[in-house]
C-alpha cells in the first residue's frame, strides 16, 4: 500500500508545476531581479551611503523629530538595529524592492500574466532601482507602502480595506510627507468607490497617526507641522526664477535676494546647502521658525509676483523627468551618489554627516565604510549602463492609461494609480526640487496603472 508520505511529494509537484506555468512569466523576471539584488549585496558590502543617510541614523540612534524629515524611515533603522547591521537593512530593503514589483503583477495577474510581469519589470529589473534600495534612504521603504496602499485601493472595498490604507498612508507621510498630498487623493477615489464611510475610515487611519507625530514635532520644537523645513525648501524651489526687481520684497526678506540673473545661479539645491547660499548666511541654524518662516514669506512673494515665470519653471523641472539619455543633475556630486561607484566612497566631511557616522559605528558595531567586491561589482556596473528606464517611456507610461483604458472601453481602477503617479511626479518640482531618485517611487504605480487601463472591467480585482 502506498503511504502518504510517500505521495506527497508527487503531490506537491502536481500542484506547483501548474502554478509555475501560470505565472513563468514574472517568475523569470522575479529571479533576474532577485539575482541583480544579490549581486548588489555582494558587491557593495555592507551598503552605499547618501548624505541624507547619516541624518536618519543620529534620529535613529537618538530618538527625536527631525526639522528637515520625517522620522519614519529612521523608526525602521531603529526597528533593525538590533541586528547590528546595515546589510541587514538593505537586505530587506531589496525585499521591499520585489514586494514592490510582486504588487503591481498581482493587480493584473487575473487578466495576462505577462502583461503583470511587464508592468513589474521596470521595479524589478532597473538598475538605478536596485541602486536606490542599496542606498540607506527613505526612498525604497516610501515606494512600497504606496504601492500597497494603491494595491488595496484597486481591490474590494470594506471596511477593513479602508481602514488599512489609511494606516499604510500614515506610515508613508511619516517617512517622507509627500505623502500628505496622497491622502486627498485616496479620498477622492474612495468616495467613488467606497462612499462616505470608506472616506471616514480612511481618513481617521491615516490622520490619527500624523497628528500624535505632530503632537511629538510640536512637544519638542513648540511649532506645528512635521517637519520645519517647508519654507526653505519653497524657497529653493523659486530661486530658479525668482527676480527681486519684479518682486519688490521688504527689506528683511530682500536680504534672501540673489542679484544673478536665473540663467547664471547654481541648481536649486546651493541655496539650502551652500555656505554661501544668501539664506545660509543668515544668522542661526537654516531651519529656525524665524528662518523657515521669511524663506516662506520670500516664495510666496515670488509665486505671486511671477506667477507664469513659476508656472514655466515648474514645466521645465517637471520635463527632468522624461529626458532621453538622464543628463547629470543637479550637479556630478549628487548625481555620482545614484550610480555604482568604481572605487570606495570617501568618508564624509559635513559636520552633521560626521557625526552621523559614528552613530552608524555603534549600530554596526564596527566600520562601515563601504567595501567593493568583484566580480560582483564590475558586473553590476556595466548593467547599469544599459538597463534603466528611458526617460520617454516613463512619459508614455503616464500619459497612456487615460487613453488606452477609452480606447478599450475598460474599467476605471487604473484612475488611482495614475492620479498618485503623477502627484508624485509634480509636487516635489512645485514644492521642492526636481531628484532623479523623487522619480523611482512614481513608476511601480504607472506601471500598475497602463497595465489596468488595458485590462477588462471584469478582470480587474484583488
Amino acid at each position: 500500500m502506498t503511504t502518504q508520505a510517500e505521495t506527497s511529494p508527487g503531490i506537491e509537484v502536481r500542484e506547483v508545476l501548474p502554478w509555475f506555468r501560470r505565472h513563468q512569466w514574472f517568475v523569470g523576471v522575479a529571479a533576474v531581479g532577485v539575482l541583480l539584488r544579490l549581486g548588489a549585496m555582494l558587491g557593495y558590502r555592507p551598503a552605499l551611503w547618501f548624505p541624507d543617510s547619516y541624518s536618519y541614523v543620529v534620529t535613529a540612534m537618538r530618538p527625536r523629530p527631525d526639522l528637515v524629515r520625517p522620522a519614519g524611515y529612521s523608526m525602521f533603522l531603529r526597528l533593525l538595529e538590533p541586528l547590528h547591521s546595515f546589510a541587514a537593512v538593505t537586505f530587506v530593503q531589496h525585499a521591499l524592492g520585489v514586494a514592490t514589483g510582486v504588487l503591481v503583477y498581482l493587480a493584473v495577474r487575473r487578466w495576462k500574466p505577462w502583461v503583470g510581469a511587464l508592468a513589474a519589470a521596470p521595479v524589478l529589473l532597473d538598475a538605478y532601482q536596485v541602486e536606490l534600495e542599496h542606498l540607506l534612504v527613505s526612498d525604497t521603504l516610501f515606494m512600497f507602502l504606496i504601492t500597497l496602499a494603491g494595491w488595496l485601493g484597486i481591490g474590494r472595498l470594506d471596511r477593513r480595506r479602508a481602514l488599512a490604507i489609511g494606516l499604510v498612508l500614515a506610515a508613508a507621510t511619516l517617512t517622507r510627507t509627500i505623502g500628505l498630498p496622497l491622502i486627498a487623493v485616496f479620498g477622492f477615489f474612495l468616495f467613488r468607490y467606497g462612499g462616505l464611510r470608506a472616506v471616514a475610515i480612511m481618513l481617521a487611519g491615516a490622520l490619527l497617526p500624523v497628528a500624535a507625530y505632530a503632537g511629538w514635532f510640536y512637544a519638542t520644537y513648540q511649532r506645528a507641522g512635521l517637519v520645519g523645513s517647508n519654507g526653505v525648501f519653497l524657497y529653493v524651489r523659486t530661486m530658479t526664477f525668482a527676480d527681486c526687481a519684479v518682486m519688490r520684497p521688504p527689506p528683511d526678506v530682500a536680504a534672501l535676494c540673489d542679484p544673478r540673473p536665473p540663467g547664471e545661479r547654481p541648481p536649486p539645491q546651493f541655496y539650502a546647502w551652500d555656505p554661501e547660499s544668501p539664506l545660509v548666511k543668515l544668522p542661526g541654524i537654516t531651519f529656525t521658525s524665524e528662518t523657515d518662516a521669511l524663506a516662506q514669506r520670500f516664495a510666496l512673494l515670488a509665486i505671486r509676483s511671477q506667477p507664469v515665470d513659476y508656472a514655466a519653471s515648474l514645466l521645465t523641472e517637471l520635463a527632468r523627468t522624461f529626458t532621453p539619455g538622464r543628463p547629470i543633475y543637479p550637479d556630478p556630486e549628487v548625481y555620482a551618489y545614484y550610480e555604482f561607484p568604481a572605487r570606495t566612497p570617501p568618508p564624509p566631511e559635513r559636520y552633521v554627516a560626521t557625526v552621523g557616522a559614528t552613530y552608524a559605528e555603534q549600530y554596526e558595531r564596527g566600520p562601515i565604510a563601504t567595501r567593493l567586491a568583484d566580480p560582483y561589482a564590475t558586473w553590476l556596473r556595466a548593467y547599469q549602463g544599459v538597463a534603466a528606464l528611458p526617460g520617454p517611456l516613463v512619459l508614455l507610461l503616464a500619459l497612456a492609461p487615460p487613453i488606452a483604458a477609452r480606447a478599450r472601453r475598460g474599467g476605471d481602477r487604473w484612475g488611482l494609480p495614475w492620479a498618485l503617479s503623477w502627484t508624485l511626479l509634480v509636487v516635489p518640482v512645485a514644492t521642492a526640487v526636481f531628484d532623479y531618485r523623487y522619480v523611482l517611487p512614481a513608476v511601480p504605480l504607472a506601471c500598475m496603472a497602463a497595465a489596468l487601463s488595458l485590462t477588462p472591467r471584469h478582470k480587474i480585482g484583488t
